[in-house]
């Protein structure tokens, strides 16, 4: 397990790394480069989400691990909203138009489905404790909000042809999905 968490570091590191010096960002405004990095990170996080929630980095118990796992969907909210701000105050009508399902660029469809399925799921752990759902069904909603967040993040930033540099983008797609399904399977 000391591996699957060095390589999840390498990679979030070599990926926001990447993101960061693109040459594409030297003529952007300040939002538009916040608002990029957010997405970034964002995606970056995701990948020690399974790992925090199914017990699976080194040095953490499964209840510590689970505790982290709800600190950073926290976060990930956070950088989701700031991912979107920024994009509206770089230019409102692409968000105004990514959140009618009216965007012409297919990757904001998918930023847009994994957005709302990651403030389900945000929704669903806040009242949590107020609905008090059976386990199974608590697993059920989430491992589905789950699928639906990674799989519309990864499409996302795979269509994006963007600040991301594209082999470590494919690199931390390839091991957010496969974290995720490690995940859901145990």
């Amino acid at each position: 397990m000391v591996f699957v968490c060095a390589a999840a570091v390498i990679a979030a590191v070599v990926a926001i790394g990447a993101a960061a010096a693109s040459p594409l960002l030297a003529w952007r405004d300040p939002p538009y480069i916040v608002a990029g990095l957010a997405g970034v990170i964002a995606m970056a996080l995701m990948l020690f989400q399974p790992l925090l929630a199914a017990g699976y980095l080194p040095g953490l118990t499964t209840m510590r691990g689970r505790r982290i796992h709800r600190w950073v969907g926290s976060v990930l909210v956070v950088l989701i909203v700031v991912h979107v701000v920024g994009l509206w105050v770089t230019s409102p009508p692409d968000v105004i138009d990514a959140l009618l399902f009216a965007s012409p660029t297919p990757f904001s469809v998918w930023g847009v489905i994994a957005m709302w399925g990651a403030f389900a799921a945000a929704t669903l752990a806040a009242v949590r404790r107020w609905w008090r759902p059976s386990a199974r069904i608590w697993r059920l909603s989430h491992k589905t909000l789950t699928v639906v967040i990674v799989l519309g993040t990864v499409i996302h930033a795979m269509l994006i042809e963007g600040t991301m540099e594209v082999m470590s983008k494919t690199v931390l797609c390839v091991m957010v999905v496969a974290a995720t399904a490690m995940a859901l399977a145990s």
